[in-house]
Parts: structure tokens; sequence; C-alpha cells
């Protein structure tokens, strides 16, 4: 009947299975939104990658302790499953919890941050110039305000080819990437905080394992 023995081992190989396959999408969605931002610095997505690594490998020692109805095994398991259920909850709150604001304080600092020639490829890439100026030869000389900021020459005549207005420039750069970051953000959190339950029943799952005996008996039974 369901609710023993091997039911619960079952189960418990089965959802950490389903784990592997999470832990392969968070990498996955992680992955994308850190290429959908293009040049953004965002931990909290970089949290969202580390945990589905994580994930991975703590379902393998899940595996290994259901597998084995091992006492020592599933108890590290449970307790670094917890662990991580906490974690990743607490990521994807604040993926959600993020603003506008925000977001564009952690795109302006990414921008910021990297190389010039990353900045000059986005600029090619979107036909925008700087990243709130319209014109990176205006840009204030700021602590924030990079001093290597890359010319807007080409992308300025590619996007004025068409105008005869002698003050054509490009748009800036971090309008163009708002919704894509937005998009990440929510993504992210959403996911997230649905697959993190998940692993909250695992633990569970794993402590209703623990107490039950063995039917076949073995004198390893609760080692």
């Amino acid at each position: 009947m369901c609710g023993g023995f091997t039911c619960s081992k079952n189960a418990l190989i089965a959802l950490n299975i389903l784990y592997v396959m999470i832990g392969f999408l968070l990498i996955g969605v992680g992955v994308y939104a850190r290429a959908a931002s293009i040049v953004t610095n965002l931990p909290i997505v970089g949290g969202i990658l580390a945990c589905g690594v994580i994930l991975i490998c703590i379902s393998m020692l899940g595996l290994a302790g259901a597998v084995k109805h091992h006492q020592v095994m599933l108890f590290f398991y449970m307790i670094i499953l917890f662990m991580l259920f906490l974690i990743q909850f607490s990521i994807a709150s604040s993926c959600l919890a993020v603003n506008a604001e925000q977001q564009q304080q952690f795109a302006e600092q990414g921008w910021m941050t990297v190389p010039p020639e990353l900045r000059q490829q986005v600029q090619e890439s979107l036909d925008c110039c700087g990243f709130n100026a319209t014109s990176s030869i205006n840009l204030p000389t700021t602590p924030l305000a990079p001093t290597d900021e890359p010319s807007c020459e080409l992308v300025n005549r590619k996007c004025c080819e068409q105008s005869n207005d002698v003050d054509c420039h490009c748009p800036a750069c971090g309008p163009m990437l708002e919704d894509k970051i937005d998009y990440a953000f929510k993504l992210c959190g959403g996911l997230g905080i649905f697959f993190s339950f998940t692993e909250f029943v695992g633990v569970w799952l794993t402590v209703r394992y623990r107490n039950q005996k063995d039917p076949r008996g073995l004198p390893s039974a609760f080692l």
C-alpha cells in the first residue's frame, strides 16, 4: 500500500530524479537570464545558477541514501536540502521583490564594470549609445561614469543614415535593456519559489522514510 516503506523509497527516488531535472532547468534559466541582459552583473541570478548546481549534487546524495536506506546519508541530505530550500526561497523572493529602480541600478553597475570592448559590442548590436546618456562624448566625469566609454561615432552613423538632423544620435542602451532584465528577474523568481517548495516536500519525505523500518529486516537497516 502507498505510504509504506517501498512507496516512500520509490517516491524519494523519483523526487530526486525530478531534482536533477530541476537543477538543469535552473541552470538553463540562469544562463538565459545572463545572456538576455547581456552586460548586467546580476548576483541574484547567479545565486539561482549556484542553487541549480548544488541541487544536482545533493540529488545524487539523496539517490544513494534512498536506494541503500542509509541513515547517515539521508540525515545529511535532509539537512542540506532544508538549507538549500531556505537559500533558494530567499533568493527567489528577492528576485520578485526587486523594483524597476533597483533593476536599473544593477544594470548600470554592470555597465560600468564590463570592459569597453563589450560595451562597444552591445552598442553595435542594439544600435544604442551609452547607458543613460545619448552620447558618450557628453557623459559627465563622475565616479560612476567610466572614463573609457567607447565611441558612438559608428553607431550614430548607422542610426542617422536616413535622417537629415545634424543633432541626430542613437538612443541610450539602458532603456532597451529594461524589459529583458525585468523578464529575467521575474522568470528566475517565479521558478525559484515554485521549485523551492518541492525541496520542502523532499525534506518531509526524507524524515518519513528514515523513520520507517526496512521490511527485509536487514541488520544495516538503521545504520
